[in-house]
């Protein structure tokens, strides 16, 4: 008999005997993996936290007890116990469930996440809103190895030390080097002195030492450093928790025990768990790179399904590096922990002592980038936009303030499916394109993405390439890298009754557009405008004497993106015009296919014709 389908919430679950437990666990990762095949998803991350999730709204009284989850992605476990499990089919689809915690979709979604290192924040916050309100729930940040390399963490784990506020803290951690501790001495170590006699001894010992001048206080400190000879916790005892651990968090009759003992510990509380990443699914642990984010899949072989052949922004990014790289030995390379995803993996096995990988660390990214500018060298910073909203005041103080040659390459700029509003990269043209001697471009397609990093890094200034995530055009590639005119954008056909002016991957759709036009008697044009700063006016001014109709469009938000960059130009120019721009409104958009998502917005080209059509008549 499965147990599963008898849970509608965690008070269901807390009525499961444990010896059923294990069952549950092996029921949820089937679940989970049946899941993500259908529809993509975060798998490794989410299967390695099952044990972890389970024993949490087992042992504590969620959802007045609150769990904040670090970035989200390893969340599935915990929507299939909490009401979502009929739903949870649906899950990154349009209209479905969400593929992290959002605070709309459910009361046990405490906070919404999707970037890392802002669990221990949110819940120090939750925890002392608690205790203005005299509440006694209990507070549990529950945070990955990963996130710990983001300075934010430790901004919080500071601040939580020092008001001393209830707050359990469990680390996820399912770095291989760290598992050798997780074995008898540890977990007896950590079983002993989580139990409530034992910290009621110790807090004892340690105040009567205290009373005796600085000789006690010596002694207490001493005895707090031989205890931290056996715990790997020494950092997080400094910054004023008591750190438990490592236990192993892939047993879920070890993480009850250990949950109950510390319930009801007072402060600030670390618990280290060592989980293994794709848990219960051999692919995904021989993988679990390959599988922290992945598209549909095959259950049997682990093999991705329907992927397209075509060369990818971020391939052709990838490649074309190399080939400049080969060239210029002054290139490095730079990212935030995404070697993968933002295709600097072949940078870094083929060039390694010119690669450097910072963590979740965007801040740090930028400015040490700047740095290497500063002494000759030509970094280039991969990010996915998202994340470069994270280090904004870097690329303004530290870099374009001091007029630095850092080149920015943006990756998933634009909407990117999904993964909904927190990944959606669709603000970067609008809070970059104000700061000054900054140079912002978007390639049209894969080949245009090869000649536009060669010009980023021979511009010798601050420089921003930003381009979609997933497969180009198409288009024919040329041999190598070329310069292009910076500020300069290219008319592709010249219209006499509307032009439409393009940016990035717009370009391409906005030419079926004018094609589907010209069938209905409307002479359009299009333009490839390149750069969203600075402008190419000349050829907005040339557009003018064709036809005053003119139509911007972009994956951007239209609220100071590239279509209001033309109408602030038009506007102080005085001129007699008439514009129509087509990108992202005033919202945040949900997850969904891309193309379903284009269509919603009226960016795919079909939309755009329709759109372009009726604004005529008017």
């Amino acid at each position: 008999m499965k147990v599963l389908p008898s849970i509608q919430s965690p008070r269901d679950l807390r009525l499961i005997k444990k010896e059923h437990l294990p069952t549950l666990c092996e029921e949820l990762r089937r679940t989970i993996i049946e899941t993500a095949s259908k529809n993509g998803g975060h798998l490794g991350s989410s299967l390695g936290a099952v044990e972890i999730i389970t024993a949490l709204h087992y042992v504590f009284n969620t959802p007045e007890d609150k769990i904040v989850f670090d970035t989200g992605h390893q969340a599935y476990a915990h929507k299939l116990l909490t009401g979502r499990q009929k739903a949870f089919g649906t899950i990154r689809t349009k209209n479905g469930l969400s593929g992290f915690p959002k605070r709309c979709e459910s009361e046990y979604d405490t906070f919404g996440v999707g970037h890392a290192s802002t669990a221990i924040s949110a819940a120090l916050g939750m925890a002392i809103a608690r205790d203005q309100k005299k509440e006694k729930s209990k507070v549990i940040a529950v945070v990955g190895d990963g996130c710990l390399t983001g300075g934010m963490a430790y901004e919080a784990l500071q601040n939580a030390g020092l008001l001393r506020s209830d707050l359990l803290v469990i680390l996820n951690d399912n770095q291989m080097f760290i598992s050798k501790r997780v074995g008898a001495l540890g977990k007896a170590l950590t079983k002993l002195l989580t139990t409530k006699y034992v910290q009621l001894a110790e807090e004892k010992a340690t105040n009567f030492l205290k009373r005796f001048d600085e000789l006690g206080n010596n002694a207490a400190k001493l005895a707090k450093r031989a205890r931290s000879i056996l715990f790997p916790g020494t950092l997080f005892e400094e910054m004023g928790f008591r750190y438990f651990g490592p236990v192993n968090g892939n047993d879920i009759n070890e993480m009850i025990e250990v949950l109950e003992n510390l319930k009801d510990v007072k402060g600030p509380v670390m618990l280290h768990v060592v989980t293994k990443k794709g848990k219960g699914y051999k692919p995904a642990e021989e993988k679990p790179t390959k599988f922290h984010g992945i598209g549909i899949f095959d259950v049997d072989t682990g093999d991705t399904i329907g992927k397209s052949n075509s060369v990818t922004f971020t391939q052709a990014f990838s490649d074309a590096l190399l080939k400049l790289a080969e060239k210029d030995k002054s290139i490095t390379a730079i990212t935030a922990a995404m070697p993968e995803g933002t295709g600097l993996d072949a940078f870094r096995d083929k060039f390694p002592a010119r690669y450097f990988d910072v963590g979740i660390a965007e801040e740090h990214a930028a400015t040490f980038a700047a740095g290497l500018a500063a002494g000759g060298s030509k970094p280039v910073v991969a990010l996915y936009s998202t994340f470069a909203q994270r280090c904004y005041d870097q690329i303004v103080h530290d870099i374009c303030l001091q007029n630095l040659p850092v080149v920015f390459a943006l990756d998933r700029a634009g909407l990117v499916g999904e993964d909904g509003p927190t990944h959606h990269g669709v603000f970067d043209l609008s809070f970059l394109r104000d700061i000054p001697n900054l140079i912002l471009a978007a390639p049209a397609d894969e080949n245009e993405m090869q000649h536009m990093l060669k010009t980023a890094f021979d511009a010798n200034a601050p420089f921003v390439l930003r381009y979609p995530r997933g497969a180009g055009f198409g288009v024919k590639m040329d041999d190598a890298p070329q310069n292009l005119e910076i500020g300069k954008g290219v008319w592709l056909k010249k219209g006499k009754d509307i032009n439409i002016l393009a940016i990035g991957n717009r370009v391409h759709p906005a030419l079926k557009a004018a094609q589907a036009l010209a069938e209905k008697g409307v002479d359009c044009g299009v333009a490839n405008m390149r750069f969203a700063r600075p402008l190419d006016t000349g050829l907005i001014d040339e557009a003018l004497t064709l036809s005053p109709r003119l139509v911007t469009t972009e994956d951007n938000m239209l609220a100071g993106g590239f279509g209001s960059a033309v109408a602030e130009y038009l506007t102080d120019k005085q001129a007699d015009f008439k514009l129509l721009r087509l990108g992202i409104g005033d919202e945040f958009v949900e997850h969904g296919k891309v193309s379903q998502l284009y269509d919603q917005l009226g960016m795919s080209a079909g939309q755009m014709t329709d759109h372009i059509l009726k604004w005529k008549t008017k």
